[in-house]
């Protein structure tokens, strides 16, 4: 989650960035020159200090990576606010690196050989780039509790992890193997990370290191540190650990509060969408200065333990009033945009539209089909087809916020293009396990769908993904009987819509040509399109 809005709440910082023209900087964070695709990460180890007063970063990433093919030269990333202390590895001591902009590229006095695999030492350190107003443009949040103690986080989707640690800064390229990720913090305060807690060490100079361990492939901007005076609270169910880690004052709440949503949440998604992916690494909740983030097994919770959005409903029907959104929303993340990741942001639907319609998908789990139909369908208030939903590509470019409720009311009129519900849950469910830890982009959703389904969806999801307006049915009354057509951008539009005349329900097969009724009617008045079931306009 990076881009919510209602009404009035709308997103700055890097999102009015991406309404400019993309510069050399937004090619560079976001293509895939050869100095990017001829190596692939394996293991990110991250061991670095932070000075709350100084709001000061201090340490090192050891990168392991994998050589592709053939090279003299890499690009990794680092922002150009950051000072490189000294890059070095051990077949070659110390390397040079030239800057351009944020990306860093590391130089070699000979050839890296294809299939070989090394690991190079980058130190830095500076003042990380602070947050506006996270999680809405990336960066550190620096706050105080109610105590007085530091409480930081950062949260950096679509900016770029670059900005606080050196990596290869593409969601094209997760470190296989995992990361460690060791943050040294002063004195009385925790750091709290992704994967498994492993320890940690009084240094002796005022800080403690907290060490903690991801076993599986992991986003970038997924890779956190949360620092506060927290709280521990453990649990489990059915076999996966769930920890939470919530400021002292807040434990109490804090555990009336999730024991509420998350063990129905898992139990629902694991239903629908497979087992947690992240199971060697645990399920947390991590209390958060800033809204929320699907930090992976380290989700960013900062809602305030109220229902809804901020205590409000973003369906407008009362429906999202039921839930914590936060909660169910960055939890669904971990399904759809930490274990199946895009391969460019400019397909971040994949992430945000799958993931929103885990919202439906808890609610009809938990409430019914009829609730469920009512959230999905509220949500279209928030709609707003300004621009189309996938972005441009290689410029570290999202699409429309429209990938959040048009991309769910997508989801929501394909399962009704099915028409199925047996076999639509048994698509979804095979979707999410056949990805499952993979880097895909819209063709390879399209194809998998059209496969499973046995229909050619590929103008369906053109018409929502590529443009702004959705599709048009038009009906009009022809002597005594109708006819109709799609009115649309894509071309040879081809999608079946349920109408019904009195009682009788009947299933149209609109092409962008008229078609006439065959069968004779009083009045078009007499026809109901479901148009709850079936996102579009109708006359």
């Amino acid at each position: 989650m990076r881009k919510i809005y209602l009404l009035a709440f709308l997103c700055s910082g890097f999102l009015f960035a991406s309404a400019q023209e993309p510069t050399r900087r937004d090619s560079l964070q976001g293509g895939l020159p050869f100095e990017r695709t001829c190596f692939n990460v394996l293991r990110y180890d991250l061991n670095i200090k932070v000075d709350p007063t100084k709001k000061w970063i201090f340490g090192a990433n050891e990168i392991t990576f994998k050589v592709i093919e053939p090279t003299k030269k890499i690009q990794l990333d680092l922002f150009d606010n950051m000072i490189i202390d000294g890059i070095t590895s051990k077949e070659f001591g110390r390397l040079e690196s030239t800057r351009d902009e944020n990306a860093v590229f590391v130089h070699f006095n000979k050839a890296l050989e294809k299939n070989k695999t090394y690991t190079i030492h980058f130190s830095y350190h500076g003042n990380p780039i602070v947050a506006r107003n996270a999680p809405w443009d990336g960066g550190f949040v620096f706050k105080k509790d109610q105590k007085g103690l530091d409480f930081i986080g950062v949260a950096v989707q679509g900016t770029g992890a670059s900005l606080w640690y050196p990596c290869k800064d593409s969601q094209s390229d997760e470190p296989d193997l995992g990361a460690s990720i060791k943050v040294a913090v002063p004195n009385g305060l925790m750091n709290v990370s992704n994967g498994r807690f492993l320890g940690s060490k009084d240094l002796g100079d005022g800080y403690t290191r907290w060490d903690w361990e991801v076993i599986n492939p992991i986003n970038n901007y997924d890779i956190t540190v949360n620092i506060a005076d927290y709280v521990h609270i453990h649990d489990e169910h059915n076999g996966l650990d769930l920890d939470y880690y919530v400021l002292r004052d807040n434990e109490e709440k804090a555990r009336k509060h999730f024991e509420a949503d998350v063990k129905p949440m898992l139990d629902c998604f694991q239903l629908k969408f497979g087992k947690y992916p992240f199971w060697e690494d645990g399920y947390k909740l991590v209390e958060t200065p800033y809204l929320g983030m699907e930090h992976q097994s380290a989700v960013a919770y900062g809602n305030q333990y109220k229902k809804g959005y901020r205590g409000m409903d973003l369906s407008g029907t009362g429906v999202g009033m039921q839930f914590d959104y936060i909660t169910i929303h960055e939890t669904g993340h971990e399904w759809f945009g930490n274990s199946i990741t895009s391969k460019d942001i400019a397909d971040m639907w994949i992430h945000e539209g799958f993931t929103t319609y885990t919202e439906t998908v808890f609610i009809e789990c938990t409430q019914g089909y009829e609730a469920a139909m009512k959230y999905v369908n509220g949500q279209s208030r928030n709609v707003r087809n300004d621009k189309p939903i996938i972005g441009k590509f290689g410029v570290n470019r999202e699409g429309s916020g429209d990938m959040y409720y048009k991309g769910s009311l997508l989801l929501n009129t394909l399962r009704h293009v099915v028409a199925d519900d047996e076999r639509w849950w048994a698509i979804l469910l095979k979707y999410a396990e056949t990805y499952k830890k993979q880097i895909i982009d819209t063709p390879t959703v399209i194809d998998y769908f059209n496969k499973e389904t046995g229909y050619n969806l590929t103008t369906i999801f053109n018409q929502y993904l590529k443009y702004t307006a959705i599709p048009h049915l038009e009906i009009q009354a022809d002597n005594n009987k109708f006819k109709y057509r799609w009115k649309t951008d894509e071309p040879q539009f081809n999608m079946p819509i349920d109408i019904q005349i009195g009682t009788k329900k009947i299933r149209l097969q609109p092409t962008n040509e008229w078609q006439k009724f065959s069968e004779s009617i009083t009045s078009i008045k007499e026809i109901t399109v479901f148009t709850d079931k079936f996102y579009i306009k109708y006359n």
